[in-house]
């Protein structure tokens, strides 16, 4: 039996060559802001609305830019279900708080890979190699 892919959207907010990263109530791994797109819903859109409902941030979708995209071992699925995450550079000011399942919020180096999931240390080995973050 093969299993779809999960797709989901995120953002990537580089401040001082760190990335924003969350924990979820009762977890201790760190994930990027984002989520699983809605029916009808571009990449984009869900990456704004999943971080306005994570970290607070309020971000215009057609102003994010995508980055890339990883495929991944989705975390805490079955072996083969792969993660489809597309990732989307934000820029903002504003400062982010924790919301809805969020606990903390993070700002990750290259070397917290060992902190995150498959699709998570994929995402901080791109930034690191695209030079965005240390």
């Amino acid at each position: 039996m093969t299993l779809d892919d999960i797709a989901v959207a995120a953002i990537a907010l580089v401040r001082e060559r760190r990335v924003l990263m969350v924990t979820a109530r009762g977890r201790d791994v760190w994930f990027m802001p984002g989520g699983k797109l809605d029916p009808g819903e571009s990449g984009a859109e869900a990456a704004a609305r999943e971080a306005r409902e994570e970290v607070s941030l309020h971000l215009d979708p057609g102003a994010l830019q995508e980055l890339f995209e990883v495929a991944t071992q989705a975390h805490g699925e079955p072996d083969g279900r792969l993660v489809r995450m597309r990732v989307f550079r934000a820029v903002t000011d504003a400062s982010p708080e924790p919301a809805a399942e969020i606990d903390a919020v993070h700002w990750a180096v290259s070397g917290d890979v060992g902190r995150c999931p498959p699709a998570g240390a994929e995402v901080l080995r791109r930034l690191g190699a695209l030079g965005l973050i240390d």
